[in-house]
């Protein structure tokens, strides 16, 4: 059993199965009476789920040699990972007195009830305005999604360099399914990249952050009940 393996057998037995507002509410009054760091909660846990689900199936795919499907399913999985760094950085934002809790709180709206089709009352954020959050913290982040969203889409290597191969000697094209040839082993250390900067951001980051929070709301919660109707947070 490959190290990726293993590490996808831990997180899918570490999945949380509830957020108890009890226990929340037991853990700090002052913080959980106001939305924004449930929302938090529900959001990182969520990530958790979707990211862990995606990288199940990318890693099963690419198994069986299926390289095409594997790496669209990735490109999904990094866009998972830059909703929970984007998370991560507004609430730095707010702890460090650079984002007004409201308006905060009204982007953790987005983030979890926001879409693009009008099926929900809340527009999602942009996903690339959040892979660009996630590019400053882990450079290189965009960049092989754009490779990836290059295989996901009809272009040139998604369609022709994926399954044609020009002969010049011959004056023939072939065709062939190159996928797994093309990306069959840089997938596995893509895959291993996206699980250590999620575990980072999930385990660490976010951990010590929601600390800062619960903190930072109390020191300040009678100043955000007093302006808590500027902004309807």
């Amino acid at each position: 059993m490959d190290s990726i393996q293993e590490n996808l057998i831990s997180w899918n037995n570490s999945l949380v199965a509830s957020i108890p507002v009890a226990g929340l509410l037991s853990r700090n009054s002052v913080a959980y009476k106001w939305k924004a760091p449930f929302r938090c909660w529900l959001l990182r846990e969520a990530a958790f789920w979707r990211i862990t689900d995606l990288l199940t199936q990318s890693y099963a795919l690419h198994q069986q040699g299926h390289c095409l499907g594997a790496r669209i399913l990735l490109r999904s999985a990094f866009e998972t990972l830059a909703t929970l760094i984007y998370l991560n950085h507004n609430i730095r934002q707010v702890v460090d007195d650079k984002l007004n809790f409201h308006l905060f709180s009204q982007e953790t709206v987005a983030l979890a009830l926001g879409s693009r089709d009008g099926s929900t009352a809340y527009v999602a954020v942009n996903v690339l305005k959040m892979l660009d959050r996630g590019d400053k913290r882990y450079p290189g982040l965009r960049s092989l999604y754009e490779s990836l969203s290059e295989s996901a889409h009809p272009n040139y290597e998604g369609l022709v360099s994926g399954y044609s191969k020009p002969d010049h000697d011959e004056y023939a094209t072939h065709f062939s399914n190159r996928w797994m040839r093309r990306h069959g082993e840089q997938h596995l250390r893509s895959i291993d990249l996206c699980m250590m900067s999620f575990h980072a951001e999930y385990d660490t980051v976010w951990t010590l952050l929601m600390e800062r929070l619960e903190g930072w709301i109390v020191a300040n919660d009678a100043r955000l009940e007093a302006t808590k109707n500027d902004l309807h947070g």
